[in-house]
């Protein structure tokens, strides 16, 4: 028996693959009308993690990548739950994450931002959610960086997120932006969400409760992958 397909997204809640704001989607945005196809099987059903594929420090942000010392900057947790269209959680499920490091700068070779690279900070991590579908994090809190939108346009900070769900159908790649941060408001990426809601989903909340005293702050993030509540992908109508 074939499985049931996911429903269909509503496109109405989602901002346009173009935003004349947002430079680089005008020469990256679809020429043409989308096309509406079926989930194949393989859609439906795959891809599949095991634990067994993540190292104990994967998760570990402030340890995965030490060169004989912990990287500089705020300490802090990302947590949540990966869940459903139907608010079920989504147990077993591959979450990555890739970020700035506290002064802005990516470890990447194109990354010519003048903050210094921190030599005991890689930007990357990963982890499988658990039964429930719980995830966790140690990082730092990355920092903000100008970019080449407009002549002063800067990132507020924030953390890539790639969540595969239960299958290709279901994955999303998102951001996560940060309670409070004024410069949520200014980015011409978030301004493309059509609503004060939906940019809602992309902020994590400050979370005192999971914080580890003298240590790290928490901050709670749950990722929706489809649906009408669904966390957004800014700007592309892709994986969710």
């Amino acid at each position: 028996m074939k499985p049931a397909e996911y429903y269909m997204r509503d496109r109405l809640h989602h901002p346009p693959a173009k935003s004349e704001n947002y430079k680089t989607s005008v020469t990256r945005s679809p020429q043409y009308a989308l096309l509406s196809l079926e989930n194949s099987l393989s859609e439906i059903t795959g891809p599949v993690f095991s634990h067994n594929d993540i190292d104990p420090l994967d998760n570990d942000l402030l340890k995965n990548y030490g060169h004989g010392g912990d990287p500089i900057g705020e300490r802090i947790i990302v947590h949540g739950r990966v869940l459903d269209e139907n608010a079920r959680p989504v147990p077993n499920t591959l979450v990555e994450i890739w970020q700035a490091n506290a002064g802005g700068r990516y470890r990447h070779k194109k990354d010519t931002y003048l903050a210094p690279i921190d030599p005991n900070f890689g930007g990357c991590g990963r982890t499988m959610t658990d039964a429930d579908g719980y995830y966790y994090f140690r990082t730092v809190k990355p920092g903000a960086y100008p970019w080449r939108n407009w002549v002063n346009n800067w990132r507020p900070a924030h953390i890539h997120f790639s969540i595969f769900g239960a299958a290709f159908a279901q994955r999303l790649i998102t951001q996560l932006y940060f309670e409070g941060d004024p410069l949520i408001a200014k980015c011409p990426i978030v301004q493309t969400v059509p609503d004060a809601e939906a940019i809602e989903q992309l902020v994590a909340k400050l979370d005192m409760n999971a914080s580890v005293p003298l240590d790290s702050i928490a901050y709670r993030f749950d990722i929706v992958l489809r649906g009408r509540r669904s966390t957004l992908f800014e700007n592309r109508l892709e994986g969710n």
